[in-house]
């Protein structure tokens, strides 16, 4: 019986420990002072929106539907960032996004087929997310309320009860 618990403990901890599932692709963008990826936002979720131009209409819906909920993804850190394929240009948003450099790229990176692609990225860096359809706020919400990362943190050990010998009755 030992040996069975010594192997789940051992999974368990393999578990908590493993690799990012789903790595996103890494692509860069300018700062204020040099030039970034995303690998350097590891810590900080990031909703990545890809189009042909600023001006696609797929785009500006999921525009509308990030502006609900901007402010409370926003005050905990997350980033959002978009890349465009075809015509570059300035994301016509009160929202302060992230222009990726090289959009083509980024495009094909993550697969652009349609007019559209809304990727969330977990604190992690894995690609939690991804579809060529705009989202619905609540949807967006519970991807990043529900990420891989957040789930490992929130959980918490169980311990199983062990046979306890000296409280059985005895048989007469």
């Amino acid at each position: 019986m030992k040996p069975l618990f010594a192997l789940l403990a051992l999974l368990c901890v393999a578990h908590a420990t493993s690799p990012v599932v789903r790595p996103a692709p890494d692509f860069a963008f300018d700062g204020p002072s040099a030039k970034h990826s995303l690998r350097g936002l590891r810590g900080q979720p990031v909703v990545l929106l890809i189009a042909r131009s600023p001006k696609d209409s797929a785009f500006r819906k999921q525009l509308k539907a990030l502006a609900s909920i901007y402010a409370e993804y926003a005050s905990r850190g997350t980033l959002f960032v978009a890349a465009f394929s075809e015509q570059p240009g300035e994301v016509p948003s009160n929202i302060p996004f992230i222009v990726a450099k090289n959009g083509a790229q980024v495009a094909s990176d993550y697969g652009q087929r349609e007019d559209l692609v809304v990727a969330i990225i977990g604190r992690d860096g894995n690609l939690d997310y991804a579809t060529h359809q705009a989202l619905p706020a609540f949807r967006i919400r519970e991807v990043l309320q529900n990420n891989y990362d957040v789930q490992t943190a929130s959980r918490r050990v169980i311990p199983i009860p062990t046979p306890d010998h000296h409280s059985a009755t005895p048989a007469p």
